[in-house]
């Protein structure tokens, strides 16, 4: 927890457990700040910086965010389609297989290409054991130890060791599922535009199908786990627009159209309609907007857009768990992810069962003539809806690229959260302001490092703050 220094400010230490009962009746002293520099259990680096009023109250409660910038659009201009994917996986160790397939998306839009029926069946597993990875992490190792009291997940070893062990091997199986269709782990090597560089065996897929039913059983003993510990997730009712992707006939990840509870639906080509970024004092990440001056994508999102086309395994776990659509409250991202874990996991479990039947076999790559023209791949990895924009000249190389990360959808929302958050806590010991505001930013499951982009630095600094501007060229 944050400890008080004599100028106001503090310094971070572990959130949760001891610390946070040791000071649980302190109430904020200000004028002040409470400075939470370089959040622990997210990826990459953000800052929470809340001023005090003179009678502890908080008048202002900011989001920062001061990762390093990203060149990877800059990167990629002037290289082959075939280099692409494998360039654009490495913006992010955690959804490598999610930015490759975007990439390999947009790819064949451009290129006019169509992938075959295993193929696509094939991708739509490698997202999903993507997706359970990513959001077992998350639940598991980042947020289950807030809700326990612990200062982290090795303290649960000692204290929920059952729970912990079923994170763990869930997990496990979702690590070797990735290494079966996507050939290792992190950073595919068999996943390219037009089709599959090879495809997994018979026997592979059998032996899958015994681990899927496995991890169906260890994702629903977490459902029971987090049913329990629901009320000590923290209250708050915000309504915000939530876009994801839709699709009508199945819990839209790989393919869809981009859908909005505010808005139209609209084709994944017009995504800049519905992103509109902008730049912020406060942030080396873009923000976006669309109806509203924030929106949330996420599992949140997705199971407020989709929940009614949810497998029947998950939306019993949704029952279970009292997760309805539509959900207001941030915090409860992390019940819709494990919703989402259930699901893959069934989803998983029924491409399985349907490539065994029609017979796994090696299917030969789409033939790619390059030209020149714009395509544009999007798909849903574990904290939103990613997106991909290339165009290429008559050579197949890329001439322009826009990557829209799903956390960069969020940072403005994370910041709207707040700002609805402050009157609540105001007055609060610092100890719980600084909990609050770090469990709602967790909440989101934030890849900060991934939403940095390439940015310009100018000389003016109002307010002691840096102002940062994006290069578009």
């Amino acid at each position: 927890m944050a400890k008080q220094k004599k100028d106001g400010t503090s310094r971070e230490k572990p959130q949760g457990g001891k610390q946070a009962k040791k000071q649980e009746n302190k109430v904020a002293a200000g004028p002040g700040k409470i400075e939470v520099r370089h959040l622990s259990r997210v990826e990459g680096h953000g800052n929470i910086v809340v001023t005090l009023g003179p009678e502890g109250q908080i008048d202002e409660a900011r989001w920062e965010v001061n990762e390093a910038p990203r060149f990877f659009e800059a990167m990629v201009q002037g290289r082959p389609y075939s280099d692409i994917h494998h360039i654009v996986s490495r913006i992010c160790g955690i959804c490598s297989i999610g930015h490759q397939l975007c990439s390999i998306q947009a790819t064949e839009d451009a290129f006019h290409i169509q992938p075959g029926e295993q193929t696509l069946k094939l991708r739509k597993m490698a997202l999903h054991a993507e997706n359970l990875q990513s959001r077992l992490l998350h639940i598991g190792y980042l947020v289950l130890p807030d809700l326990l009291g612990a200062d982290s997940a090795l303290a649960l070893a000692d204290t929920h060791k059952k729970e912990l062990l079923d994170v763990i091997g869930c997990r496990r199986i979702a690590n070797e599922f990735s290494d079966l269709i996507c050939g290792r782990t992190t950073h595919p090597q068999r996943l390219i535009p037009g089709g599959m560089e090879k495809v997994p065996t018979r026997d592979e897929l059998l032996e899958l199908k015994k681990k899927l039913k496995q991890g169906l059983e260890q994702a629903e003993h977490l459902v029971t786990l987090f049913t329990s510990l629901k009320d000590k997730i923290p209250d708050l009712d915000r309504p915000t627009e939530y876009v994801a992707l839709v699709a009508p006939t199945e819990y839209a990840m790989y393919r869809g159209e981009i859908g909005s509870n505010m808005d139209q639906r609209r084709p994944a080509l017009l995504y800049d309609q519905v992103t509109n970024e902008y730049c912020v004092p406060q942030s080396t990440a873009k923000w976006a907007k669309n109806v509203r001056d924030s929106y949330m994508v996420g599992s949140l999102a997705r199971f407020n857009l989709n929940s009614e086309l949810l497998g029947p395994k998950a939306a019993k776990a949704a029952k279970k768990i009292g997760l309805k659509a539509e959900c207001t409250n941030p915090y409860y991202n992390s019940l819709a992810q494990l919703v989402e874990c259930v699901h893959s996991l069934e989803d998983s479990l029924h491409l399985t069962e349907d490539l065994l039947s029609r017979g796994v076999h090696p299917e030969p790559a789409a033939e790619i003539k390059p030209r020149a023209g714009r395509g544009v791949g999007a798909v849903e990895v574990p904290r939103g809806i990613l997106i991909h924009a290339y165009d290429y000249n008559e050579r197949g190389r890329i001439v322009s690229a826009d990557c829209v990360i799903p956390t960069n959808q969020n940072h403005a929302n994370i910041q709207k959260d707040f700002d609805a958050l402050a009157p609540m806590l105001s007055g609060k010991a610092p100890e719980e302001i600084e909990l609050k505001l770090s469990m709602l930013v967790r909440g989101y499951d934030p890849c900060i490092s991934c939403s940095t982009h390439m940015l310009d630095m100018q000389a003016g600094r109002p307010e002691g703050r840096v102002i940062f501007k994006y290069r578009k060229d």
